[in-house]
Parts: C-alpha cells; sequence; structure tokens
C-alpha cells in the first residue's frame, strides 16, 4: 500500500464523552463525578478512520468544532498544514486565546492543544496506510514495553449522595498505602505516584514514609501541586531526600522551584511551570527543574514532544510523562510515544487504574508487571467500540457537567474552601 492510499480527510467528528471518576482530592478541590473528555474521528476519502482524544470543556469544544470543519481535503501526510489549520483557524474563531484546563495549567495560546488530537488521528491514519505502528512514524520504538506508575489520591469514600465507590476513603497514610497496595498488586507498578497538596505537609510526609517502609524498592513521587512555599518546600526535600526518586512541583513558578533547586540535590519535576515551548529557555536558564513532564494533549502532538524530549536531553534534563484522565486512546498515544523517546526512563502517569469505563475494544492496553506493551498493530493500534463511545455520548448529555471544576464541587460540601496553593 502507497502513502498516498490514505488520501485526505473528507470529515473529521468530534464526540464528547463523560465516565465515571471517584471523588480524587488535589490542591484546588476534589474530582467531579464525571471525566469529560472529546474523541476525534478523522474519516478519508479512502475509508480510513483515524482517532484522537482530548479534553472535553465547553471552549475546548468550540475550538475543536471549529478546526474540525476546516480540516476536510487536507492531505493525511501534511501534519504542517494541519498546524496551519488551526493557528488560522484560531486566529478567526477565538482570536487566538489561551487555555485553561482543571484550575492548574494555564496556556496562553491553544493551538498546541487543539491541535494535538488532530495530529494523533492525522499519524493514526499514516500508520494504518503503511501498515506501520505510530511508533515507527516517530523514528521507532526503542522499548518493546512502557512502564507506568501507580498515581494514589487522597480521598473521599464516595461522591456525596452516593454508595462508596470501590476505592473506599484514602485520608491515613495506612489507608494510602492499602491504596497501593492494591494497584501494586493488580497492575504491577514499580513505581508510585501520591498526588498532595491536600493535607499539612506532615501528614504527606508521613503518607510517603509509610509508602517507603511498605514498598521497598519502588521509586516514589509526590506532587503537591505547588502547594507548599519555599521554605517548606527545601525542608520537605531535606526530609524525603533519599526517599523519593524526585520531588514535583512543590512550589510555584519557575522563579520558586529554581530557589528550591538551589538547595537540594532531590530532582525537581515539573508539569506546571513548563508546559510550553515558551517555558523551557527561562526554566533552562534558572535551573529550576531536572525532570520535565512531557503531554502531548498539551504540547502540541507526538511530534512536538518528541522535539521537547530532544530539547531535554541536549540540555541534561530528565524526562517522564504527565497523566491527566483519561481513556485508551490517550493511552495508545502515550505508549507510542514512550516507547520511541530513547531518553523518557522514568515510568510515566497514568490515571487509568481509576476508571472503570472504555470506549477502545479490549485486549490491546493490559497492564502486566507495571508496563504496557507497544501495539503491534498499524496505527495507534486501537480499535474503536461505537456502542461504548454512543453509551458515553449520552453519559455526557445527561450528566450535567460542561466542564472541569473542582474548585466549585468542592465548595458544595466545603463552602469555605480555598485553592491550597503555596498555602503551607
Amino acid at each position: 500500500m502507497t502513502p498516498y492510499a490514505a488520501g485526505r480527510v473528507s470529515r473529521v467528528t468530534v464526540t464528547p464523552v463523560a465516565f465515571r471518576d471517584p471523588p480524587l482530592l488535589n490542591v484546588v478541590g476534589v474530582h467531579q463525578p464525571f471525566v469529560l473528555r472529546a474523541i476525534v474521528q478523522a474519516h478519508t476519502d479512502s475509508g480510513l478512520v483515524g482517532l484522537g482524544e482530548t479534553y472535553a470543556d465547553q471552549a475546548h469544544l468550540d475550538r475543536l468544532g471549529a478546526v474540525a470543519a476546516a480540516l476536510p481535503g487536507l492531505d493525511v501526510f501534511d501534519v504542517n498544514g494541519l498546524r496551519r489549520v488551526v493557528v488560522e483557524t484560531l486566529g478567526a474563531a477565538t482570536g487566538g486565546a489561551g487555555a485553561s484546563f482543571g484550575g492548574m495549567l494555564d496556556l496562553s495560546s491553544a493551538v498546541d492543544t487543539v491541535a494535538a488530537p488532530f495530529e494523533v488521528a492525522l499519524l493514526d491514519l499514516q500508520g494504518k496506510a503503511l501498515g506501520r505502528p505510530v511508533s515507527d512514524l516517530l523514528g521507532g520504538a526503542v522499548r518493546d514495553r512502557v512502564p507506568f506508575s501507580a498515581y494514589l489520591f487522597y480521598k473521599w469514600a464516595g461522591h456525596p449522595g452516593q454508595d462508596d465507590d470501590g476505592w473506599g476513603e484514602g485520608r491515613t497514610p495506612e489507608q494510602l498505602v492499602a491504596q497501593a497496595g492494591r494497584m501494586v498488586a493488580e497492575y504491577g507498578f514499580t513505581a508510585v505516584k501520591l498526588k498532595g497538596g491536600v493535607h499539612e505537609p506532615r501528614h504527606e510526609i508521613e503518607t510517603v514514609e509509610a509508602l517507603a517502609a511498605a514498598f521497598p524498592g519502588h521509586a516514589l513521587r509526590i506532587d503537591p501541586n505547588g502547594a507548599w512555599t519555599v521554605g517548606t518546600s527545601i525542608e520537605v526535600a531535606r526530609r524525603l531526600a533519599g526517599v523519593l526518586e524526585y520531588l514535583e512541583d512543590p512550589t510555584p513558578g519557575i522563579a520558586g522551584m529554581a530557589e528550591v533547586a538551589r538547595h537540594t540535590d532531590l530532582p525537581l519535576a515539573t508539569n506546571m511551570c513548563v508546559i510550553s515551548f515558551d517555558h523551557l529557555k527561562p526554566a533552562v536558564a534558572a535551573d529550576a527543574v531536572q525532570v520535565v513532564l512531557s503531554d502531548h494533549h498539551l504540547w502540541g502532538g507526538l511530534r512536538r514532544s518528541a522535539l521537547l524530549g530532544g530539547i531535554c536531553e541536549t540540555f541534561g534534563m530528565g524526562l517522564s510523562m504527565h497523566s491527566n484522565s483519561h481513556l485508551g486512546v490517550s493511552l495508545a498515544a502515550m505508549t507510542h510515544l514512550a516507547a520511541a523517546t530513547p531518553n523518557l526512563t522514568y515510568a510515566c502517569d497514568t490515571h487509568y487504574p481509576w476508571k472503570t469505563e472504555e470506549v477502545v475494544k479490549p485486549g490491546v492496553l493490559e497492564f502486566r508487571e507495571g508496563s504496557v506493551a507497544v501495539p503491534a498493530g498499524p496505527g495507534l493500534g486501537v480499535e474503536l467500540d461505537e456502542d461504548a463511545l454512543g453509551a458515553l455520548h449520552e453519559q455526557y448529555v445527561t450528566c450535567g457537567q460542561r466542564g472541569r471544576e473542582d474548585t466549585a464541587y468542592m465548595r458544595t460540601v466545603v463552602p469555605d474552601f480555598t485553592p491550597n496553593t503555596a498555602r503551607w
């Protein structure tokens, strides 16, 4: 099959979906009962369909819809042309405005986040036309399995007014050790990440120390999403030196992270102060972070994320991968990207164990010994379950959510709650 058999984009659909989420606590509040995602399907005149996945708050859906309408006629190998369409469309439709996701991720431009799912869909189409996996299009897989980490959360036992979920309460160090034990037993993870910024630092330090005692030899991380002052961050880094493999976003901003870095040899990681290419130069100049958490949803897709990997290698920065709550299309894309990025040597984050609903057919994306095998089929190597897609779209229609509002949801239970950014 020649490359031209892929043809051109004939139509693009963007389907918002909602899947159930536990009440997971974080620095800005608590997860709502549903996660909103959008599934992109790019159809070609040769009958192929490429898949992508992204956020689904209303502003983002409006941008996605405008770009989707402008894509018919694009050659599926013209990824640069895709970016031109996105830039031109957003300039006309939104004035090039920025984007914000989840109350913690703010970008000055929406171009990369809008382009990302369409680029993944084009690469899926290219792989299907060539009969090769997406990892081959990114330079070839350097590993056949991609390690992921257990992602622990302090949490309520269940959403208000609903029965307790299958995980139960996660408040004490003992409960978080039990949560980790279940994930390690079921998925085989050898790295464990704790989402902090919920309790005062002493409590979260004790949780990390309990995890270290319960899981010797496991790589440990904590991410308080900037909940601590510089002084507290330095003290936590001192206390947990030799316990953590890295400390993620202890305090807000490049300047704050740089000050912490000057007082510790513990590597600092980020998915908050370096989330676009214009953040890299000041971060490198200040030596603010030693590990960047890539995320193709934010950085403009898989090829630009590979470019990020090269920049990190040039400046001697480590590389891991951030996760937001996601479905199988994103997990497949993450796995191909990690497999084809030689210097992505830390286990990737994933929320995958927390979800109970899916849009891709089973049998491809399976966790064994804490890792996922790179899908061997053409393109992303996963197939959409149309019935599941329809059911989760109907759930989107009826769930009542149209954006992620962790703080507002928390205030329905704790009316005087304010985000914990730099609180301690």
